[in-house]
């Protein structure tokens, strides 16, 4: 195995990690196809093939593609289409535009896509992709800094970006991505995006609080409650948004999102006005808190589930003074 790979063992099975390599434009294309198999939105393309291989940092450009390919029903692994079950895409970009690249420590790496496919969701392989890229980054292109968007609405990505790796939201970026659609978005609810930044250098540190001091009262900015909806394919609980309250003498307040915004977006995607409307709600009214918030000095410190028979997701946020 070479240096630019690496074996892990999740949930009883085995995933090969592996740099692209390949000087062969045709092995780029499973990327694309994979990335749409995921997302589900053929015109949010990545360039051609030949275009992706020029790109890569091991040829003439300063990108990075990451395969991750799984284990077949004899144990064996192949570094094909076939055992494609994720992979990560970005490339080498620099924070001051004034200083561009003439300084090393201007430099950062732009995250553009981390995909697992169904199937494979949930076994942890989306945190060991970044846990690879950040390895990567350090010890081969000497970049300490990674940056990247997701929906604010996504408590998967919640969890991963901002609990576990500790990044931090540097901007509120609203339908930056115009009308977004495919199996994760939807184009009638806007692609409001969080602009995030990874220090690989800095430990995971975050203020002390009391989650269950968050929960109720002043502390709470959105009062959300489950209700029993005719969803598209069952019938399904999901939470709506009843109030949202903008008085805040709290310096640590929680803000609730929906505990699965992805289920919510297809299961809404019908007819009823009402129904349709429900993400719409939480992206239109989570938009005016967290702009609001962030304008009054409020940071993102951390990100919580509370478990039981209505789960629920809250960010915690911390006023500096």
């Amino acid at each position: 195995m070479s240096e630019l790979e690496k074996m892990l063992l999740l949930q009883g099975k085995k995933f090969l990690f592996a740099v692209e390599t390949s000087a062969d434009s045709a092995d780029y294309a499973k990327y694309e196809e994979l990335r749409n198999e995921i997302w589900g939105f053929p015109e949010d393309n990545l360039p051609g093939t030949r275009n992706m291989m020029c790109e890569n940092f091991l040829h003439e450009g300063s990108s990075l593609f990451i395969a991750v390919y799984g284990e077949d029903a004899s144990g064996r692994i192949r570094k094909d289409r076939e055992s494609l079950v994720g992979f990560s895409y970005g490339f080498v970009g620099v924070r001051d535009k004034a200083v561009t690249f003439h300084s090393l420590d201007n430099l950062w790496f732009y995250s553009q896509y981390t995909g697992v496919k169904p199937g494979y969701q949930g076994t942890g392989l989306g945190i060991r992709i970044k846990e690879f890229q950040r390895e990567l980054l350090v010890e081969r292109l000497g970049i300490f800094t990674i940056t990247c968007t997701y929906d604010p609405l996504t408590g998967i990505n919640a969890y991963r970006n901002v609990h576990r790796f500790g990044m931090e939201v540097l901007e509120y970026r609203a339908a930056t991505y115009g009308e977004y659609g495919g199996f994760l978005n939807r184009t009638d609810v806007p692609s409001d995006r969080f602009f995030m930044s990874w220090d690989l250098r800095k430990p995971v540190k975050r203020p002390a609080y009391r989650f269950e001091d968050l929960l109720s009262g002043a502390s709470r900015i959105i009062r959300a409650e489950y209700s029993l909806l005719s969803g598209k394919t069952r019938p399904v609980k999901l939470e709506v948004i009843k109030e949202l309250n903008l008085e805040r003498p709290a310096r640590v307040l929680a803000l609730r999102i929906p505990r699965d915004f992805y289920l919510m977006l297809a299961e809404t995607d019908q007819a009823d006005p009402e129904i349709r409307r429900i993400p719409v709600d939480w992206r239109v009214k989570t938009r005016t808190a967290f702009q609001s918030l962030f304008a009054e000095g409020y940071k993102i410190i951390d990100f919580r589930k509370l478990g039981g028979p209505e789960p629920k997701n809250f960010y915690i946020l911390k006023r500096s003074s």
